[in-house]
């Protein structure tokens, strides 16, 4: 269960090598997270993550293989992360592919490899943990998403149109949800310098994995439904969004 704080014992991450999950659970292990299933795609590259996170302070860390486009092994994975765990406080949903937009936009397989990994993977993986968090009355998914979804550009209309088909399925989710013990948090990052993003220019307020963390910890500890890191993204937004299809069209990359 969560503590006072809002800060969860136990966590399973889908998508275990990413930056800013990996700095999530750093954030976590540094108050009373000690349980934890990392899950992805590469047996080998997960056993580093698992090592940093015992030598911080972690009791248990286990492994899993997941795949996040093969939706049909997605339940059985919920039933195991609960088996190891006993009990889920928190399902970190960090899976994803940034995509070339230059080759995806004119490839057919590789528009619809960006979109599953991006959008019908994780969703499969949603409605398979928010099952596991309903019927054990609490605990908390986090979703996330990204600043590309909630207007997508020309510049990276794939991955953008992904993250928005994300965004919107979780909120959805999110209010079936209510009444359930369990929820839903989205987190909202603008340009994020890790390895998804290397050797590319940075966005404007472009922020870090750890300043990422703390903006999440800090929403966790509010019971925040959205988290936008950092902070101020939420007012840029609010303002983007007014502004005429023709003028954002022509917003530099």
């Amino acid at each position: 269960m969560n503590d006072a704080m809002g800060m969860p014992q136990s966590a399973v991450v889908l998508g275990g090598t990413s930056d800013i999950g990996r700095a999530i659970l750093r954030s976590l292990v540094a108050r009373r997270l000690r349980r934890i299933v990392l899950a992805g795609r590469d047996p080998e590259a997960l056993i580093p993550v698992a090592d940093e996170l015992r030598a911080l302070g972690a009791d248990q860390v286990d492994t899993a293989v997941f795949d996040v486009t093969d939706v049909a092994g997605h339940q059985e994975l919920a039933g195991k992360a609960a088996a190891q765990l006993g009990q889920v406080d928190l399902v970190l949903v960090t899976a994803g592919v940034l995509g070339d937009q230059i080759s995806d936009e004119v490839d057919p397989e590789a528009t619809a490899r960006v979109l599953t990994t991006n959008f019908t993977g994780p969703a499969s993986a949603l409605v398979a943990f928010s099952d596991l968090l309903r019927r054990q009355g609490h605990g908390r998914l986090l979703v996330l998403s990204s600043v590309a979804g909630v207007r997508v550009r020309r510049a990276n209309f794939v991955y953008g149109s992904a993250k928005a088909g994300l965004d919107g399925f979780a909120q959805g989710l999110a209010d079936a949800l209510v009444g359930s013990g369990a929820s839903l948090t989205i987190v909202r990052p603008g340009w994020v310098a890790s390895r998804m993003t290397e050797g590319l220019r940075p966005g404007p307020m472009a922020t870090t994995p750890d300043a990422v963390a703390a903006d999440v910890v800090a929403g966790l500890g509010k019971g925040a439904s959205v988290v936008w890191s950092p902070a101020p993204l939420r007012l840029v937004f609010a303002g983007l969004r007014l502004l005429p299809q023709a003028l954002w069209r022509r917003l530099p990359g």
